[in-house]
């Protein structure tokens, strides 16, 4: 999977960064390298956030559910 990543000089001084396709994904730094590691610390975090979410809301629903591990890309 590839993901846009957009780095914006901020007024004060640094770079802004987000993803364009990952909403709540962003973060900053004072380097354009340390925004760029800032970066992806975020996008793992967050997405081992919503993991933990969707597992508790499917625990909390005793729903039965499948789950499987795709790798999203070309073939």
């Amino acid at each position: 999977m590839q993901v846009t990543c957009v780095f914006e000089e901020a007024a004060e001084g640094g770079y802004l960064a987000h993803v364009e396709e990952i909403p709540g994904a962003n973060s900053q730094g004072e380097t354009l390298d340390e925004a760029r590691e800032n970066l992806r610390d975020a996008i793992t975090l967050l997405l081992e956030a919503n993991r933990d979410l969707a597992e508790k809301s499917l625990h909390q629903r005793r729903a039965r559910a499948l789950r499987e591990t795709w790798t999203v890309g070309q073939e």
